[in-house]
């Protein structure tokens, strides 16, 4: 099984996500869209070239979209790193550096 990790700005994300399923959905939801998004990093770690290349918007990125969230993430050597987890922000601002 390939490994996968989050940079700090996607930590960030996920909190937030999980903070706004929670005012917005509950608990219950909450948690299960978290636990939805963390499957879906492993389904990408496993299998990286899947998901399609957005060199367009950041070179050596690649997008995987999980129901209302694209997850934007890199290869780097054995496994992945997921970048930023993103809904309707601006993904050219959000992915600058």
């Amino acid at each position: 099984m390939s490994e996968y990790e989050l940079a700090p700005e996607a930590e960030r994300d996920l909190l937030d996500i999980a903070l706004h399923g929670l005012e917005n959905f509950g608990l219950v939801q909450s948690e299960q869209y978290r636990d939805g998004l963390k499957s879906r990093f492993q389904e990408i770690a496993n299998n990286p070239l899947q998901y399609q290349a957005v060199d367009h918007i950041r070179q050596g990125y690649r997008r995987c979209v999980y129901r209302s969230h694209s997850i934007y993430y890199r290869i780097e050597g054995q496994g992945i790193a997921i970048m930023r987890i993103l809904g309707r922000q601006s993904v050219t601002k959000a992915l600058e550096y």
